[in-house]
């Protein structure tokens, strides 16, 4: 990283690298101004602005046509603010009982306050998690991130049953939706209904009446297929 690099790390551009990198993926796939723009809630020209100056410290390069990407030392950051989000997710809920509907918002203010050291001694406490509470995987401070293969929940078949392991931490109202129908990370359902042309999807959870969930919300939704019940 570069001397003008360092001294643009601000909490404002550790939250376009943690966007960009949030949008694009592990993968490093460009990504538009525009997407940029409605995931910061920030005015398109702005998001230019800042891209820019970005570009010029070393931390985006501009893919002709298509948008941007992260370079090494982009990543790098992104994913330290990753880190530093999803284990402040994770001791709030574990050690001081937030729900996982409120904690996102908390460990946002957070996130950029809190020192290396505490982040690494919360990470200590809780035993170095390897997933948030919403089932995100949460980077080594290596800065390396597992590699997640699941299926979304609208392509189980019907009588297949799955397990829940990843959900988007930033819809509270969805996650108390979740919650209220029995579905949190880990927990196994059996897909009993599926109404063509993207109709809802019809689950049970153990205990619980049979649920619908739209077609949007179960895409939305990251799986593991199961054999039974009870199979890992």
């Amino acid at each position: 990283m570069n001397a003008v690099g360092s001294r643009l790390l601000t909490r404002s551009t550790e939250d376009y690298l943690k966007a960009i990198y949030s949008l694009g993926g592990d993968a490093g796939l460009p990504v538009q101004t525009a997407a940029i723009a409605d995931a910061l809630g920030v005015a398109a020209p702005s998001v230019s602005g800042m891209l820019r100056r970005l570009a010029e410290a070393g931390f985006l390069e501009h893919i002709p046509y298509r948008g941007v990407r992260l370079t090494d030392d982009g990543r790098r950051v992104a994913l330290r603010m990753v880190r530093r989000h999803r284990i402040l997710e994770s001791y709030l809920t574990s050690k001081l009982g937030y729900d996982w509907d409120s904690v996102h918002d908390e460990a946002e203010r957070m996130e950029h306050a809190v020192s290396d050291d505490l982040i690494e001694r919360m990470a200590q406490v809780l035993g170095s998690p390897s997933y948030d509470p919403h089932g995100a995987p949460i980077p080594t401070p290596a800065g390396e991130v597992e590699e997640l293969k699941h299926v979304p929940l609208a392509e189980l078949g019907v009588g297949q049953w799955g397990e829940l392991r990843m959900v988007s931490d930033k819809d509270p109202e969805r996650l108390r939706f979740l919650k209220s129908v029995g579905l949190e990370v880990g927990t196994r359902f059996q897909v009993i209904e599926r109404q063509p042309f993207n109709g809802p999807v019809t689950i049970r959870v153990a205990g619980r009446q049979p649920q619908p969930l739209g077609n949007e919300l179960a895409r939305s939704l990251g799986c593991a297929a199961r054999e039974t019940e009870g199979a890992a």
